[in-house]
C-alpha cells in the first residue's frame, strides 16, 4: 500500500493521447463516467466520444487534445479515489498541460474551471501557431545546458528564436521555436554529438517566445479564475519548486507558455524531499518512463486502467 508521505501524483501533457483512452475507466468506474459526462455537458460536445472513438486527427488537434488529456487524468484520479478513499499524496506535479491537472487534483481549482482553462489554453496555443508558425524537435544524447548554448548560437545565426522547451530527462530534451532557427539548432546539435534530432509532428512552438502573441489573452483568462491555495504542494514547471500562494500559481500558469518545462529538476526536487513513489495518472506511461532515467531508485506506477488501479490498491 502507498504511503502518502512518500508519494507524488504526476500528470502527463500532450503526447500521451490515444484513441480509446479512458473508455475502460468509464465502463468500470461510476466516478470516472460521471466526470466524462460532466465534461461533455460543460463543453457542449461529446469529448468522451472523441477520446474513445476518435478520429485520431481530431483528437490530436491541440484544442481538443488538452481537455481530453485533462479529463482522462482526472477520471483516473476519481477511479483511484473510489479504490483508495481520500488518499492525499505529499506532492502533485504535471508536465506542461498536466500542471493544470495537478492544480485541480490538489484542490486549487475546481474541475469545471480547470476544464475551461485547458480548452482556452488549447484554443490560444493553436492560434499562436497560426500567427507565429514554428515547430519543435526532440534531441537525444545532449543535456539541456549544452542545448541551451546550441539554441543561442542558432538563434544568433538566423536572427530568429529557438530555445529549450522541455527538459524531459537526461538525454531527452525538446527544443522549440522559429522553423529556420529550429533547423539550424538541429544541425548544430548533430555536429556536437546528438544521437538523434527528430522534428516532432506539431505546428506550434510550445514553451517558446512564439507563444507570446496569445499571452495577454491567456493572462486575462487566468486572472479571472477562482484559484485558491492548493491543499497539497504543486511543483511548477518553470521553477521546479512549490508554488507558494495564489499569485504564484497565476504567474506560473501564464509564464510556462513561453518558458522551459523543467521536468528533470522537478523529479529530482521531489526525490530530494523524500518522495519514493510516483503515480502517473493518465492514458499512457510517458512520465513513468522518464522517471527511470531521472531517479532510477524511485518506483513509478502508470495508472490509467481499471487493472492498474486494482493492483495499486492491493
Amino acid at each position: 500500500m502507498l504511503n502518502p508521505n512518500t508519494t507524488a501524483f504526476v500528470f502527463p501533457g500532450q503526447g500521451s493521447q490515444s484513441v480509446g483512452m479512458g473508455k475502460a475507466l468509464a465502463d468500470s468506474s461510476p466516478a470516472a463516467r460521471q466526470l466524462f459526462a460532466e465534461a461533455d455537458d460543460h463543453l457542449q460536445f461529446k469529448l468522451s466520444d472523441l477520446c474513445w472513438n476518435g478520429p485520431e486527427a481530431d483528437l490530436n488537434d491541440t484544442h481538443n487534445t488538452q481537455p481530453a488529456l485533462y479529463v482522462c487524468s482526472l477520471a483516473a484520479l476519481a477511479a483511484l479515489h473510489e479504490r483508495l478513499g481520500d488518499f492525499k499524496p505529499a506532492f502533485a506535479a504535471g508536465h506542461s498541460l498536466g500542471e493544470i491537472t495537478a492544480l485541480v487534483a490538489a484542490d486549487g481549482l475546481n474541475f469545471v474551471d480547470g476544464l475551461g482553462l485547458v480548452r482556452e489554453r488549447g484554443r490560444l496555443m493553436k492560434r499562436a501557431g497560426e500567427l507565429s508558425p514554428g515547430g519543435m524537435a526532440a534531441i537525444l544524447n545532449l543535456d539541456a545546458d549544452m542545448l541551451a548554448e546550441v539554441c543561442a548560437e542558432a538563434s544568433a545565426a538566423v536572427g530568429n528564436v529557438v530555445q529549450v522547451a522541455n527538459d524531459n530527462c537526461p538525454g531527452q530534451v525538446v527544443i522549440s521555436g522559429d522553423t529556420a532557427a529550429l533547423e539550424k539548432a538541429m544541425e548544430l546539435a548533430k555536429a556536437k554529438g546528438a544521437k538523434r534530432a527528430l522534428r516532432l509532428p506539431v505546428s506550434i512552438a510550445a514553451h517558446s517566445p512564439l507563444m507570446q502573441t496569445v499571452v495577454a489573452d491567456y493572462d486575462q483568462y487566468v486572472q479571472g479564475l477562482p484559484i485558491i491555495e492548493p491543499l497539497i504542494p504543486v511543483i511548477g514547471n518553470a521553477t521546479a519548486g512549490p508554488l507558494s500562494g495564489i499569485e504564484a500559481v497565476r504567474r506560473e500558469l501564464v509564464g510556462q507558455l513561453t518558458t522551459r518545462v523543467r521536468w528533470t529538476e522537478t523529479i529530482r526536487y521531489l526525490a530530494a524531499q523524500g518522495v519514493t513513489h510516483f503515480v502517473e495518472l493518465g492514458s499512457k506511461d510517458v512520465l513513468t518512463g522518464l522517471l527511470k532515467r531521472i531517479a532510477p531508485e524511485a518506483v513509478g506506477y502508470a495508472v490509467g486502467t481499471p487493472e492498474a488501479i486494482e493492483m495499486l490498491g492491493v
